[in-house]
């Protein structure tokens, strides 16, 4: 694989950028500035799950971006009992955006692979992410500089696993699909989304949860090394 690959992109949360991690820390400050009464320990197990649900209804266009920021947050108040006023919960929504780019904790041995990767291959991003918090995510923890290309689902107006994502970002980079290779942790949206146009994958799975053995699978960044 090693002589052909050319390209390598990378998704941005739950990939390189500890997403879990910065987000339970958001949660942890917004509650506090706003008063909130709730401990992060209870919210954020009933939170996730929801959370990556309503993730995967707005790449099937199933509910918008507004939508996604208000439930998420109404039905993991409802699920631990909580009652918190609309406005109160549109607030937290805007401020839950605001302060996440100001956690920076990326995966173990991001840095160290990238500085593998970039003498190597081109590297880039390709995001479901919202345009403004992943620039920022990005440029606060330092890793932006790696990356000859960023392409988010708003640029495109479709979200992976969409085909049209993928060709606009191989399009962007100036690369074949065939010389390129995507990283991921959704076997759904990164995947099987980029096997189906042609290219070669590899699956982050840092949880360890899948079974399947279909595609290459990696569990830390380091291991990286091995196919590239």
């Amino acid at each position: 694989m090693k002589h052909k690959i050319k390209h390598v992109f990378f998704d941005l949360d739950h990939t390189l950028w500890d997403f879990d991690k910065n987000s339970g820390l958001t949660f942890e400050k917004i509650f506090n500035l706003n008063n909130i009464q709730v401990d992060v320990e209870d919210f954020l197990p009933v939170y996730e799950p929801i959370n990556l649900r309503y993730w995967k209804l707005y790449r099937e266009e199933k509910v918008t971006k507004d939508h996604l920021r208000y439930g998420r947050l109404k039905e993991a108040f409802d699920g631990i009992g909580v009652g918190v006023e609309d406005d109160v919960i549109h607030n937290l929504s805007e401020a839950y955006i605001n302060h996440l780019s100001s956690f920076n904790y990326l995966f173990e041995g991001t840095f160290e692979i990238l500085d593998y990767l970039q003498n190597k291959y081109s590297l880039h991003i390709i995001t479901n992410g919202f345009e403004e918090a992943q620039e920022k995510k990005m440029t606060t923890s330092n890793i932006k500089k790696y990356f000859t290309t960023v392409t988010n689902s708003e640029m495109v107006g479709v979200k992976k696993p969409n085909p049209k994502i993928f060709n606009f970002a191989l399009e962007l980079a100036r690369a074949k699909a065939s010389e390129s290779i995507m990283i991921g942790d959704s076997l759904e949206a990164d995947i099987e989304g980029a096997d189906a146009i042609g290219m070669d994958t590899i699956h982050f799975d840092y949880k360890d949860a899948s079974s399947l053995n279909k595609f290459k699978k990696i569990s830390k960044l380091k291991e990286l090394e091995i196919y590239l």
